[in-house]
């Protein structure tokens, strides 16, 4: 993990705080241009006035912006404001405990629940209710408490939360040497073929769209993160498919930005353009069973299913697996009926 000793004076409770490391592979590149594509609802002259205030290290040390990052940099970015993720307040949420020890917290997080503040939601999130329910979170090099990794906020499923320093940098290496297991179903736009296969593709953020990420390849491709996402087809259903998608990295939005890049957007994926109609009929009966699917399903068919990981105590591998959900197995179903009615 990065050594981010130059931000534990007292003083720098009140600023927000980032560290991370920079991929084997990065192209040299500017390090404000570096951090626009890296850090998300971060503005350039926010990233600018943090450079020129000598609040952005690299290795412990200021940079200048005109420096150029180079692979294994321990990047450490201070900002001189503080946010609301920084006022976090414990709040009373139920929340669906698969599993739990004096290490881990394994949670099934509901469709509409945001795992961490940030972006307008400044309450009712999955930390809001972690630090209720337990005490003495131990941060991430994000500052977020007990967060090993997160999924979006309309997508539901399986998340680990540390409760130990001790059990945070176990996961984290975990996830960051690929040995964790994830794997998520989603429906998908389009007849997927072939059977199996594997996206690589490096993700970063989209140049026109900062709430889009998008594929970055060729002499472009240093703009984006290293990732790689497995699928596999579970049944189909014409024009949708149902997959199941196993991650080895794990990009933000990575399954709905790699099944788009092949041509197989998520189904009623509003952000990336699925809730649009990509693939069937122009008869009305037809649209209307799309709408009464998407009535459903209100949001991206998207499950993180499985969870498997080494305990850091014990070193016994868990693997934990969740029912998908009713909206979506509904939309399934209405799916399933549809294709059987198509084949009579």
């Amino acid at each position: 993990m990065p050594n981010i000793s130059e931000f534990n004076d007292e003083d720098d409770q009140l600023y927000e705080h980032h560290a991370f490391k920079v991929e084997k592979g990065q192209q040299a590149v500017r390090i404000d241009k570096y951090l626009m594509n890296f850090m998300e609802n971060v503005t350039r002259s926010k990233i600018q006035n943090a450079v020129k205030d000598g609040f952005v290290f690299v290795n412990s040390q200021p940079v200048k912006a005109s420096y150029k990052v180079k692979p294994n940099d321990y990047i450490t970015v201070k900002f001189e404001h503080p946010t609301h993720e920084q006022l976090l307040v414990a709040e009373n949420i139920p929340i669906d405990v698969v599993y739990e020890d004096d290490d881990v917290l394994v949670v099934n997080k509901p469709a509409g629940m945001v795992v961490h503040p940030g972006h307008g939601n400044y309450s009712g999130t999955l930390i809001n209710g972690l630090i209720y329910h337990i005490e003495n979170l131990p941060n991430n090099s994000s500052n977020r408490p007990g967060l090993v990794h997160r999924i979006d906020k309309d997508t539901t499923g399986l998340l680990v939360v540390a409760k130990t320093e001790l059990a945070m940098a176990h996961l984290s290496n975990q996830f960051a040497e690929k040995t964790s297991e994830r794997e998520y179903v989603a429906i998908v736009w389009g007849n997927v073929e072939p059977e199996e296969g594997t996206v690589e593709g490096n993700i970063g953020r989209h140049p026109k769209n900062r709430l889009q990420n998008t594929v970055y390849e060729g002499e472009e491709a240093y703009k984006g993160k290293p990732a790689v996402t497995h699928y596999k087809v579970l049944e189909r259903f014409g024009y949708v498919t149902l997959v199941s998608c196993r991650l080895e990295t794990g990009r933000t939005h990575q399954i709905r930005v790699h099944m788009k890049h092949i041509g197989h957007t998520l189904f009623n994926d509003e952000r990336y353009g699925g809730e649009k109609i990509l693939k069937g009929t122009t008869f009305s009966k037809y649209k209307q069973f799309i709408a009464n699917c998407f009535k459903v399903l209100p949001r991206q068919a998207l499950h993180a299913k499985t969870l498997g990981f080494e305990h850091p105590t014990t070193g016994e591998f868990l693997r934990f697996t969740s029912e998908i959900p009713e909206d979506m197995q509904l939309c399934i179903e209405k799916w399933r009926a549809y294709a059987k009615h198509q084949d009579n």
